[in-house]
């Protein structure tokens, strides 16, 4: 049937009605196939759908996977489908990528592990190393020792002694007149570690206290309470004081009476060896009522003697107690200039010859005076001088009968007219001060005569004593001849002539050295009981105990910040500038001369710059002055290395060599509430060779941030508290200074290494001077009359200031405790011109000028905020500072100078086999 169906359709249905069946059945075929191919779809589409989703993740090759990927975009075609892709093919390198350098950071740490290890064995070998280098040191150091010891004496501090409870009894000589240390001193009592302890009785304990002078009485006690040499255990002292004057005349017990009261003190020991009596005057009137009392072996200590009574070398002269409970007024003393003043010399005085005291009504000794009277010159002096005002060469003043009633005095002796203002008035006009001795020459020092010398003294006349035979106040410790005129009273019809040849410079010396003597020496009781504990202490040569120290209270601070290196501070091409300390700091050595000061140097101790030695405790650094500069490292038997040789100039750089090879120097900031200005100052001290430490002087009441963190430099850094605000903290002489030198700078100072160093260097050849970088001078305000502070560039100058310049810390002393209160005061009123009282004090003491270094002439930080000194009340009132300190000094020190000390070679390369040193110019 298909085949006849077939050739139907062949031959187009043709023939017994075929095209109608076919028809039929070609619509019934086509429906067949179109029911088979939905049911194919409807049933294995699904099937091979489900198939895929649930094996499509177990698929792991790629050509297995039903949906797998495809050539070209073909399952990319809607836009953010693209973007996907993109991204996934983007994070899929990346994740590769990361890959990747994990692998390679693996292997690196794998690397550093292993370089860890190498690096850990090599620290445990050079620890090994270096504990085998310092056992070797060590070693080398012993046997250094051992060598020194073999070859020097070994000197050390001497054990303190103290006396024993019972003094060793020695024959008395055979007069209290010929008493001497040597025979009527038990120096079993004062060994020379003992400290010189000294024990004052107290006065009211005993009957003759009730007649004393109230105000020398209280000025007395005042005194005793702050002397460092008073102690309250009478066993260990040295020496024993007693008050017994000035009294009060009314009161006044009978010389028997004070005899047994005196022979009555406790520690007595029947002859009163090593005891002091002090009898002080306020006034010209005498009192020696002790000429008719046994006194045994103690010394007496008064302003009169007769030569019968006076011991040489074991008795003192003192000066009259005139400012008893008051402080002398600076401003009231007239100035030291001009030199000349109206009168040449002038003289008031009144002779009484008819007045009897008691020391004349006692003087029945069997050493009264014997043989003849020397011969009076009184009338021909009285003749001469009048013939000299007469004259009218110059300006005299002489009147030899008082208008007033006179004050009373010895016989022979020249009482003082009219009231202490009167007299002050007439010496403020006279350039010379006549004083006459007593006509009898057995009275060698009476207490009118010591009451003219003060006021001379006092107000810049210069004394004229004639009588060469006088003993004038503290005179075997003392060279009068500095300060006044000693001449006989032969040569009177010659003193006109002497007094007129006198040049300027020398009468502004005299008048110099006089007022230091009146301030040292005179002005206070306590000037006046120091000067006799001195002299004491001096004669039987137990050094002076050290000076006090401010104690630095620390404030704690948190360090470590790497400090970093400023290329302009550390440029210093192949310069050497010194090695940078690695070891710990190096301290000056102290005390190195108080024994010898005080059996050598009695005479430049007490007369001479740098200052009153005797009556302020010696500091533990000697200042090193040029007229001794060439005994140091003398007699070593050795010579330094880099010092000494003439080195070449790599020796140069690398050793500070001379006379003191080893040395560091103090840094000493001041600074208040700049903490950023304060860290950048300290970082730039960061590798500077021979530094020491840095004392960081905090001058504000607010402690600085807890949070702050301080450079690590390589030295300390000490932050001391100070007690108020003062520019005077600057010059305190800090315990925790440990060197000479001290360099003072500015928290906004900027100096580098190099400038620093050559400073040092200079500083080490004048160490008796300041030297530093910014130079000020003082001028002359011609229509004011006065003194002018000037900053402006000059080819002179007379300061350096002091925020940036090196000093010796012998002067933050005497800046602190000798200088004259009145300028400290005046610097805390201002809070400015510390730097100028400074420069006044060393200029002053030394009278040579400051030195400078260095041509620059400005040295602030740049972008530092602005400090003090930019106010506009700065220079006016450093205007007055200037006016204001000549006052107290009454006359100018500054002195001028046009030398500055210049680096020329200093920083030039030269080849290594040449001379690498210093010019200066």
């Amino acid at each position: 049937e298909l085949m006849t169906g077939y050739t139907m359709l062949r031959n187009g249905g043709v023939g017994n009605g075929g095209q109608p069946w076919v028809l039929r059945w070609s619509s019934r075929i086509r429906l067949t196939w179109l029911s088979f191919t939905l049911f194919i779809i409807l049933v294995f589409f699904p099937l091979i759908a489900h198939y895929y989703l649930t094996t499509i993740d177990d698929a792991d090759d790629a050509g297995k996977r039903i949906f797998g990927p495809r050539t070209g975009n073909e399952l990319c075609e809607v836009k953010h489908v693209q973007d996907l892709c993109r991204i996934r093919e983007s994070v899929s390198e990346e994740l590769l990528q990361l890959e990747a350098k994990r692998q390679e950071l693996n292997s690196e740490i794998a690397k550093l592990n292993l370089k860890i290890e190498a690096c850990k064995k090599s620290i445990e070998n050079a620890k090994q190393d270096l504990l085998q280098l310092k056992n070797v040191i060590s070693q080398t150091e012993h046997s250094y020792k051992e060598l020194m010891a073999q070859n020097q004496p070994k000197l050390s501090l001497p054990i303190r002694l103290l006396p024993d409870k019972d003094d060793a009894t020695f024959p008395l000589p055979k007069s209290n007149r010929n008493c001497r240390l040597h025979n009527c001193f038990d120096y079993s009592r004062c060994p020379l570690t003992s400290g010189f302890p000294v024990y004052v009785y107290n006065s009211d304990d005993y009957p003759f206290g009730s007649s004393l002078d109230p105000l020398i009485k209280q000025a007395f006690e005042a005194t005793v309470r702050t002397n460092v040499y008073v102690t309250e255990n009478a066993n260990i002292a040295c020496v024993y004081i007693i008050l017994v004057g000035e009294m009060q005349e009314p009161v006044m017990p009978k010389p028997t009476e004070l005899e047994q009261q005196l022979h009555s003190l406790p520690y007595w020991r029947t002859d009163g060896h090593n005891h002091l009596i002090i009898n002080l005057s306020r006034k010209s009137e005498t009192q020696n009522f002790i000429y008719n009392i046994s006194t045994g072996r103690a010394m007496i200590a008064q302003s009169t003697f007769y030569d019968v009574q006076y011991r040489p070398g074991f008795d003192i002269v003192v000066s009259p107690l005139v400012h008893a409970m008051s402080e002398p007024n600076f401003l009231e003393i007239p100035p030291q200039v001009p030199v000349k003043r109206k009168y040449l010399f002038s003289f008031q005085g009144e002779k009484i010859e008819s007045l009897r005291s008691s020391l004349q009504e006692v003087r029945s000794f069997e050493e009264e005076i014997e043989g003849n009277a020397p011969a009076d010159y009184d009338d021909r002096i009285i003749t001469t001088l009048k013939a000299v005002q007469d004259s009218k060469l110059d300006f005299v003043l002489v009147e030899f009968t008082c208008k007033n009633q006179p004050k009373a005095s010895l016989p022979t002796e020249w009482a003082l007219c009219g009231e202490r203002d009167d007299r002050l008035e007439l010496l403020k006009q006279s350039t010379f001060a006549l004083i006459i001795t007593p006509g009898d020459t057995h009275l060698v020092i009476s207490a009118g005569c010591t009451m003219r010398l003060f006021e001379a003294l006092e107000v810049g006349a210069i004394p004229v004593v004639l009588g060469e035979q006088v003993q004038l106040p503290y005179n075997d410790v003392i060279r009068w001849n500095e300060a006044a005129l000693i001449i006989p009273k032969p040569r009177i019809t010659e003193v006109h002539f002497l007094l007129r040849s006198i040049s300027d410079n020398d009468l502004l010396a005299m008048r110099r050295q006089g007022r230091f003597l009146w301030e040292t020496y005179f002005s206070t009781s306590d000037n006046v009981f120091s000067t006799v504990l001195a002299i004491i202490r001096t004669r039987i040569q137990i050094p002076a105990a050290p000076i006090r120290e401010e104690t630095a209270v620390e404030i704690p601070h948190r360090s470590g910040k790497a400090a970093g290196t400023d290329p302009n501070m550390a440029d210093n091409g192949d310069l050497d500038l010194g090695p940078v300390e690695t070891e710990p700091p190096y301290a000056s050595p102290k005390y190195l001369r108080n024994f010898t000061l005080t059996a050598m140097d009695i005479y430049r101790s007490w007369n001479s710059a740098p200052g009153p030695f005797h009556l302020f405790p010696y500091t533990p650094f000697d200042p090193v002055l040029p007229s001794e500069a060439k005994f140091l490292g003398s007699g070593t038997g050795f010579r330094p290395i880099g010092g000494g040789a003439g080195g070449s100039g790599k020796e140069f750089q690398a050793a500070l060599g001379g006379n003191v090879p080893r040395e560091q120097f103090t840094v000493v900031m001041l600074t208040y509430e700049r903490e950023e200005v304060l860290m950048n100052s300290l970082e730039r001290l960061n590798g500077l060779p021979y530094l020491n430490k840095v004392v960081v002087v905090w001058n504000s009441p607010k402690l600085p941030s807890e949070d702050l963190l301080w450079p690590d430099i390589g030295v300390p850094i000490m932050v001391v508290r100070t007690e108020k605000n003062s520019l005077n903290n600057r010059f305190l002489p800090w315990d925790e200074i440990e060197t000479e030198a001290i360099l003072s700078i500015d928290d906004d100072a900027h100096l580098r290494h190099d400038e620093i160093m050559f400073g040092f260097r200079v500083w080490r050849e004048a160490r008796d001077r300041i030297v530093g970088f910014p130079g000020r001078y003082h001028a002359w305000d011609i229509p004011h009359q006065s003194w002018l502070y000037n900053s402006n560039y000059s080819c002179e100058l007379s300061m350096v200031l002091t925020g940036a310049a090196f000093f010796h810390k012998y002067y933050a002393y005497l800046y602190s405790y000798v200088m004259p209160q009145a300028i400290r005061d005046m610097v805390d009123e201002y809070i400015n011109c510390e730097d100028i009282a400074m420069n006044f004090l060393v200029s002053h003491l030394t009278r040579k000028p400051p030195i400078k270094v260095t041509s620059r002439w400005t040295f602030r930080c740049p972008g530092c905020p602005q400090a003090l000194s930019h106010d506009d009340s700065h220079f006016h009132e450093r205007h007055k500072c200037i006016n204001f300190f000549v006052k107290v000094y009454g006359y100018m020190p500054l002195l001028y100078t046009q030398f500055r000390v210049d680096s020329v070679l200093f920083k030039t390369r030269l080849p290594h086999d040449k001379t690498k040193c210093f010019k200066f110019i």
